[in-house]
């Protein structure tokens, strides 16, 4: 065996180590943008879990607010229907309106807001919302990774024809709007 043919050996197997290190790096990070969306359809699922106790409270209190509390039953179906990150984008975004009117028209609800159940439910929502924040922060982190990955070289020879790397959307994920409380009353 000659010098070349040795030197080409090891060229070879150096491309080939380094395609197999590039495409599992690609795999990692693709599952690892599947597995941050399942964190945060894990938390939008738990926050829809708690709008039918959400209206349940209101209900009694609030006698001539049906189409808000009609607007948050189909806000809970809208986002149990979504499973990819563009459906739970607009999902979202019609929980947290909905959410958002009931919270602000609670405020003409004294005996509501003072409703041990209702402050209860507020607090856990807002709580859920902040884990959906920094959830979303890390997912849009890992779709980024994932972008630029697939367009760089040379994972873009990778990417494109073995694992159809295709750009992923990052998340807006509408949160609900902080009700102003108005102290002076």
């Amino acid at each position: 065996m000659s010098n070349f043919e040795v030197i080409m050996g090891v060229v070879l197997v150096t491309i080939v180590a380094s395609a197999i290190v590039l495409y599992n790096n690609l795999i990692n990070l693709r599952n690892e943008c599947d597995r941050a969306f399942g964190n945060i359809d894990v938390l939008l699922r738990q926050r829809t879990d708690e709008l039918p106790n959400l209206v349940q409270v209101c209900r009694a209190h609030m006698t001539h607010e049906r189409e808000t509390l009609r607007e948050v039953s189909e806000a809970r179906a809208a986002a149990h229907a979504a499973h990819t990150p563009a459906e739970a984008d607009l999902a979202s975004g019609l929980a947290a309106r909905a959410m958002g009117s009931l919270f602000a028209l609670a405020e003409s609800y004294p005996d509501l807001k003072a409703n041990r159940s209702f402050l209860l439910l507020q607090k856990r929502i807002t709580g859920i919302e902040n884990e959906i924040a920094d959830r979303r922060e890390f997912f849009n982190q890992t779709v980024t990774a994932w972008n630029t990955r697939i367009e760089q070289f040379p994972d873009a020879l990778i990417a494109g024809p073995f694992l159809k790397g295709r750009r992923r959307p990052l998340l807006r994920l509408a949160g609900i709007e902080p009700v102003r409380v108005n102290l002076a009353a």
